[in-house]
């Protein structure tokens, strides 16, 4: 297959199923073999049609570009996001237009460097912490475990607060929140939502549980009128200066709060189970990581001042999110009608664009499915289109927590990795769960052994 995009037919390649809902099953049942095997027979562009909607799967990084940058503004978020309000609201996930912009200006000072650098601290001293459960020998569920943790940190970053009291709360209603997708994808789930049926009984009860948590975090920092550096405070004292210094409502800010937490929990805890999993299959990549680890840090625990120096711990990190990387697809919605790559784009299409699909294209990461952070020097870099890894998105939907997930990421790594091998346990299920992240499917159990 040529790596150059080629011109679109007249009829854009795709299957042409007598029983339109196949594609839907499809990729309700497996969307991760589904995509590989619409790419493997049909080539970086295929249509298909399905429940009266005209679906566009886009697997070419010039592709991706056009449809996260170029042609942005004639798209709205994709269907699992839609249905996603349920949960988060209108949040910075799945707000839209000049609204969702407007809330993007606002949050974006909490994202600045400095302010980032300042959360450092906090996730080490609580990443040190949590390691102190351990014991030499014994297996964990590293992915129950990096939930836990990761929960943890946004409760610091978000509310300074400890959040464990709650955090079996939270956990339950991310989990049944996490398996939305498959329900979003079945035909006409719009209207599927407005029924008294199980999922949607079970999505209601879930967002009462976080309701009940989010609001209490909030009028109480409403009473205190603390300013206690956190990401609520700031969202509390946000002006909107384009509507005359108007400030966020309870609802609003309780939407933004959702949209954090799950975007800063799931799926850094995500990144790092990979991660993990991978080291220890490959305790060569893994011993070159703890002497940069020894190197840079001696024996004392990671700051955010180390994060520049941890060069290979990031390249260990980016490869594993272009193995696995914690958001798998991008789907958008066709608001108006639009012409690319020979093909017109009716509205109400589908579009969506596949990390999963890219990240392991041998065009672009050749032998893809081997574990290779010498990929992520800077030379290997200038060799690929830069859409060929996008791990947290593009435009003005890219991840805007994108800076504070890197620097949580390597020195999270750093911690861990500095004080524990892992090695994989006989026997143990390793399948993939794509929900709307990544997720392993029964769990990831891996032993533990103490670094000397």
């Amino acid at each position: 297959m040529s790596s150059a995009v080629q011109p679109a037919r007249k009829t854009t390649p795709g299957p042409r199923s007598f029983l339109s809902l196949s594609p839907f099953l499809a990729m309700r049942r497996n969307p991760l073999l589904y995509m590989e095997e619409l790419h493997r027979r049909y080539g970086d562009l295929v249509s298909y049609r399905t429940a009266g909607r005209a679906v566009f799967m886009l697997f070419h990084p010039d592709m991706t570009q056009d449809m996260l940058i170029t042609h942005a503004r004639n798209h709205h978020q994709g269907r699992v996001m839609q249905r996603s309000r349920s949960v988060l609201g209108n949040g910075l996930l799945t707000s839209e237009d000049s609204f969702h912009l407007r809330q993007r200006r606002l949050l974006q000072p909490a994202f600045h460097r400095q302010r980032i650098v300042g959360y450092g601290g906090a996730m080490v001293e609580l990443a040190e912490r949590h390691q102190q459960r351990w014991t030499n020998g014994e297996v964990i569920d590293v992915h129950q475990e990096m939930m836990r943790l990761t929960l943890a940190i946004v409760g610091k970053t978000l509310f300074d607060t400890d959040v464990e009291g709650d955090s079996r709360e939270i956990g339950r209603a991310l989990n049944t929140f996490m398996h939305l997708f498959e329900f979003a994808v079945l035909p006409f789930s719009e209207i599927l939502e407005k029924l008294p049926i199980p999922p949607v009984l079970r999505m209601k009860k879930a967002r009462a549980r976080l309701d009940r948590i989010i609001y209490r975090f909030i009028e109480e920092r409403r009473r205190s009128g603390e300013d206690r550096g956190d990401l609520l405070s700031m969202l509390l004292a946000a002006e909107d200066n384009e509507a005359g210094g108007k400030r966020m409502d309870n609802d609003q800010i309780r939407d933004e709060c959702v949209t954090l937490i799950l975007a800063g929990h799931e799926t850094t805890a995500n990144a790092l189970t990979w991660t993990l999993y991978l080291l220890a299959q490959h305790p060569k990549i893994a011993e070159r990581l703890k002497r940069e680890l020894d190197q840079v840090l001696g024996d004392r625990a990671p700051a955010p001042e180390d994060y520049p120096n941890l060069k290979y711990a990031e390249m260990v990190l980016s490869e594993s999110m272009r193995l696995y990387p914690p958001a798998w697809g991008i789907a958008r919605t066709v608001i108006e009608s639009y012409e690319a790559f020979g093909t017109m784009f009716p509205s109400n299409a589908i579009v969506l664009t596949s990390q999963w699909i890219t990240h392991r294209d041998e065009r672009w990461h050749p032998n893809p499915l081997y574990f290779d952070p010498e990929r992520w020097t800077p030379q290997a870099r200038a060799g690929r289109p830069k859409f060929s890894y996008f791990p947290f998105g593009a435009g003005p939907r890219q991840c805007i927590g994108e800076s504070f997930a890197w620097m949580e990421g390597v020195l999270l790594l750093a911690s861990i990795a500095r004080n524990w091998r892992f090695s994989l346990v006989p026997d143990t299920r390793v399948e993939l769960l794509p929900v709307i992240t990544l997720r392993p499917k029964f769990g990831m159990k891996l032993r533990l052994e103490k670094n000397r």
